[in-house]
């Protein structure tokens, strides 16, 4: 496989400072060009971010999304003493070689651009509870900009009943 794949997992709401401690006991945590390590999301998203290095210099990321509304159905499990709850994953990120196809396709499924609007090489879609990130072949990942999106093929299951092939070996159903 070439190309780094992203996965971002949602933390509860207020666990940001614990979960990006604990991050960098666990891992090793990624900094842009600035020497940053803790991250604001984009215009409109009210999110936090810590990324982070998994297997294989994949991209992970925790993500602190302040719209959720915490209810009692959405509290996760207590974690083991010094670790943070995870409550869904929130991100999975796909390159695709025409992102704006890709999110009309998208659209005429159901789905919307989220936040902002979609761009010629990135753009996020879903909701608060889950996006699918679609980003040009050509564009690198956040923070660092040293890794090339993944060209491994990946389906992502959001709930579609049917599959749609946004590009050759990538899959949403």
């Amino acid at each position: 496989m070439t190309g780094a794949l992203h996965l971002a997992i949602t933390i509860p709401t207020g666990t940001f400072d614990a979960a990006a401690a604990w991050v960098a006991l666990v891992a090793t945590v990624l900094v842009d060009a600035d020497g940053r390590d803790e991250f604001d999301g984009p215009p409109n998203w009210n999110s936090r971010s810590v990324y982070f290095e998994g297997p294989d210099q994949q991209l992970l990321e925790l993500i602190e999304r302040r719209d959720l509304v915490a209810s009692a159905s959405a509290v996760p499990a207590p974690a083991p003493a010094g670790a943070v709850p995870l409550v869904s994953v929130s991100e999975v990120g796909i390159a695709v070689p025409h992102v704006l196809e890709a999110v009309e396709s998208l659209r005429r499924a159901g789905f919307e651009a989220y936040a902002n609007p979609a761009e010629e090489a990135f753009a996020a879609v879903g909701d608060v509870h889950g996006l699918v990130i679609l980003v040009s072949p050509e564009r690198r990942w956040f923070p660092t900009g040293d890794r090339e999106p993944s060209t491994a093929p990946v389906v992502v299951d959001v709930g579609l009943g049917a599959e749609l092939e946004l590009a050759p070996g990538v899959l949403l159903r």
